[in-house]
């Protein structure tokens, strides 16, 4: 039975080679991808869309050609001479026609080019001109219910940009990917890429982005100063109480390094004697960077002008 069982593989095998050896010589269509690489590229050049990208080619040949497109280094990638095709004024294109050439001068002499996808080859370029621009995140980047984000920062927190002057000058900030990330409690650390249009070049084209998150927490800071405005030389506007007294909700690591002094309640001297109040308005103008729904706890206190 094992001699028997032998054989039977034996002829099997046989079959198996002789079944694919017709398989693959029969013809196919199957697409491939190629790249394309700009060489040639003079030293003051830059090239702001991508030195290399890829095309998609249809071909039409034997199996075994097409299983070595695939399987293989059989797919050089096609040269694109700077100088051949510069257009000037800051472009280049490669049109469909001289495209299909440098294809089918790339592949095997027997097989035959269906398409090209895309149909034409571009690139931009410049002669150097660039600048620094900020980066910014753009998505959306929700913190859990009782977190809020403290802080975001970004490294490098500055690009440099490449592209046509009419568009460089246009250019004031570059925005990362778009970014999704919710209920997230801790720091986070995303390694983001930047949006850009094919015809700009952007160094580095990805950054390091943190996001650090902080404890939301009601506060209260009492003894603010209140300060008048637009009074007069010679008068004195004292407020029963003294001191005002601000509600907010802010970082509980925040909320340890604040003082009155970073809070900026005023009165209107002007508004006072012009409406001819019984009591007098107070206004909260300023609050420290990352506070949230801050509130006076009296908007309106009573008042006395004195003469110095």
């Amino acid at each position: 039975m094992n001699k028997q069982f032998l054989v039977f593989i034996f002829f099997l095998l046989l079959s198996s080679i002789f079944w694919l050896t017709l398989t693959l010589n029969e013809s196919y269509e199957h697409e491939i991808q190629i790249p394309v690489h700009v060489t040639g590229i003079p030293r003051n050049v830059v090239l702001t869309s991508r030195e290399t990208d890829t095309i998609r080619v249809t071909v039409r040949d034997k199996g075994w050609i097409i299983m070595s497109y695939l399987y293989t280094d059989k797919r050089p990638p096609i040269a694109i001479p700077f100088k051949n095709y510069d257009r000037g004024k800051g472009y280049g294109i490669v049109g469909s026609t001289e495209l299909k050439k440098l294809v089918e001068q790339a592949l095997e002499v027997s097989s035959k080019v269906v398409s090209v996808k895309p149909e034409q080859v571009e690139y931009s370029y410049n002669n150097g001109q660039q600048k620094r621009v900020p980066v910014r995140w753009t998505g959306h980047l929700i913190p859990d219910q009782l977190f809020f984000i403290s802080q975001v920062l970004y490294s490098p927190d500055s690009v440099s940009v490449y592209a046509p002057k009419d568009k460089l000058d246009s250019i004031q900030v570059i925005y990362t990917e778009p970014l999704n990330q919710t209920n997230f409690r801790d720091t986070l650390c995303i390694n983001c890429r930047l949006a850009h249009t094919a015809d700009i070049k952007v160094v580095p084209d990805h950054i390091q982005l943190y996001v650090y998150t902080d404890v939301l927490t009601e506060e209260t800071m009492s003894n603010i100063p209140i300060q008048c405005i637009n009074l007069p030389e010679g008068k004195v506007l004292r407020t029963f109480p003294t001191k005002a007294k601000v509600h907010f909700v802010a970082g509980a690591s925040q909320i340890r390094s604040l003082r009155p002094e970073d809070f900026l309640v005023i009165a209107d001297y002007k508004e006072i004697t012009e409406k001819s109040q019984e009591k007098c308005t107070l206004y909260l103008r300023h609050v420290p960077a990352g506070i949230s729904r801050a509130t006076l706890d009296a908007s309106q206190v009573d008042y006395l002008i004195e003469e110095e």
